[in-house]
């Protein structure tokens, strides 16, 4: 009978040793998993992205149309080439240049003229200064065209040094006398950045406003600039104002044509809580984060904006409180299954 007894005891004994449970197992299972990371507050500006393009400095581009009618024979340059002033661009075969020449002979004889009529008071000093400059103009044109190096063929030269960014015609074209543009040489030591400016972010953009320049061509490389100009017409082509941004390009990175990225900051600083866009969860048109505390728990949340990888919030969430970031989808969806 006393052995029964001690077996009954150990019985009770044994029963109420007990064991965690299948859900106590599974949460300890997600601490282990969980990687957290804490909300915090964080400065907001609110920005817009606009797209555009470099372009080469117009103020600092001499684009060259011949002065006499031929054919090229020769051409000494390709687009993006560096040139020096004076250096041979294009051979051109052509019967006007003899033309060009008598009419230096004749602006000479005419600044002649004027001066002995400015002396004697027949001519004014505004006969005389345009006189000069007749003269002036028609010799810096024929400084570009060389010597006729037999059968009519004489070169162009370059009218200063810089970088090619554009040209027309090769050998066997036929050029006219001030018709297009035979080449055009740059200065790219500082160019333009051309920024689309659509209507609907028109009232946010404004002459003087800072912007930051970036283009896949140098990853994580910002160009920071101001609008010198915003066009006040917009462009039929694209429906849109032109933003210009002056940028230096001494070490000439940008290059023309080369497509940016332009970010205009606007308003006033906010300060909001704010999490790592990749714990946020999106399900059933809301969005939720998981937090943990002594337990997980599923959070609802409002969003403000994104911003640079982090997901600003309005309401929901409080400074310091820790979000699951990883494996945060498995805890979700096994702390909904046990709600419903």
């Amino acid at each position: 009978m006393k052995k029964i007894a001690f077996s009954f005891v150990l019985l009770l004994f044994a029963c109420s040793d007990k064991k965690p449970t299948y859900q106590q197992l599974e949460k300890e299972s997600f601490s282990q998993q969980a990687t957290t990371t804490k909300a915090s507050l964080r400065q907001l500006q609110k920005e817009y992205t606009l797209t555009g393009k470099v372009i080469a400095n117009p103020e600092v581009t001499i684009d060259h149309s011949p002065l006499v009618s031929g054919v090229i024979i020769r051409s000494y340059y390709s687009i993006g080439d560096h040139v020096r002033k004076g250096q041979a661009m294009v051979d051109i075969r052509s019967t006007e240049l003899s033309g060009l020449q008598s009419e230096l002979t004749i602006a000479k004889r005419n600044l002649v003229s004027t001066e002995a009529l400015y002396q004697s008071g027949m001519a004014t000093e505004r006969e005389l200064v345009e006189a000069r400059s007749t003269l002036s103009k028609k010799e810096a044109d024929l400084s570009l065209y060389g010597e006729n190096i037999g059968g009519g063929i004489f070169s162009i030269k370059a009218p200063a040094s810089g970088y090619v960014t554009q040209k027309a015609g090769s050998a066997g074209s036929t050029v006219s006398a001030g018709g297009e543009s035979l080449f055009s040489i740059s200065d790219l030591s500082s160019v333009w950045v051309v920024a689309n400016v659509y209507a609907t972010n028109l009232q946010h953009v404004y002459q003087g406003q800072s912007a930051q320049i970036t283009t896949i061509a140098y990853p994580g490389k910002v160009f920071n600039g101001k609008i010198d100009f915003l066009s006040p017409v917009f462009d039929p082509e694209d429906k849109a104002l032109k933003a210009r941004i002056i940028l230096p390009n001494s070490d000439l990175k940008l290059k023309p044509e080369m497509p940016v990225t332009v970010k205009l900051i606007f308003g006033a600083t906010r300060e909001l809580v704010a999490i790592r866009s990749d714990a946020v969860i999106f399900d059933n048109n809301n969005y939720f984060v998981v937090v943990k505390g002594k337990d997980f728990e599923i959070r609802q949340i409002t969003l403000h904006d994104h911003h640079d990888g982090f997901t600003y919030i309005s309401n929901g969430l409080q400074p310091e409180e820790e979000v699951v970031m990883e494996n945060q989808l498995l805890i979700f969806s096994e702390l909904k299954r046990e709600l419903e």
